[in-house]
This record gives C-alpha cells, structure tokens and sequence, in this order.
C-alpha cells in the first residue's frame, strides 16, 4: 500500500492569523530566531497498490478541486510518501 502526501499553503498574498499566532508564541517558549510563519494543511491519501503516475494525476485533480479552496490556497506539493524503515 503506498501514500500519497498533499501540502496546501496560503497563497502569500492572504493573512494567515494561525501563523502569526505561532508566531508571537515561539519566542515566549524559548524558541527564537524565526522571522515569520505561515500554516497550511497536509493530507496523507493511502492507496490500494502502487502509486502510479494515474494515482498522482487523480490526486492532483482532488487536491485542486476538493482539499484546497483555490481561491485563497496553493497546491504546493503533491507527492508518494517514502516507505517508513521496519526495525
């Protein structure tokens, strides 16, 4: 069974309240030297079988037309999640 992982940002042009929320906490919490950040959203879509080229293709479709809102959304990356390591 392989995954497909599709990443959606904000267009840059969109206020993003839950990045600079994240934001103003970093520093509170110690963590220092982040300029800005900015919140998407990351689907993990499982398959039945391989991820094939159609598979990419269809969740491409889905990623532009149901995951995002292309309005105020980008479709950064839609990609086969590399296949975890068994111990």
């Amino acid at each position: 069974m392989a995954r497909v992982v599709v990443e959606i940002m904000p267009k840059p042009e969109i206020l993003d309240p839950q990045g600079k929320a994240v934001a103003g906490a970093l520093p509170r919490l110690g963590f220092t030297g982040f300029a800005s950040v900015r919140q998407g959203k990351r689907f993990e879509l499982e398959v039945e079988g391989e991820a094939t080229e159609e598979v990419l293709a269809a969740a491409r479709k889905a990623a532009a037309e149901v995951l995002s809102n292309p309005v105020i959304e980008d479709v950064v990356s839609v990609h086969v999640a590399p296949v975890a390591q068994e111990d």
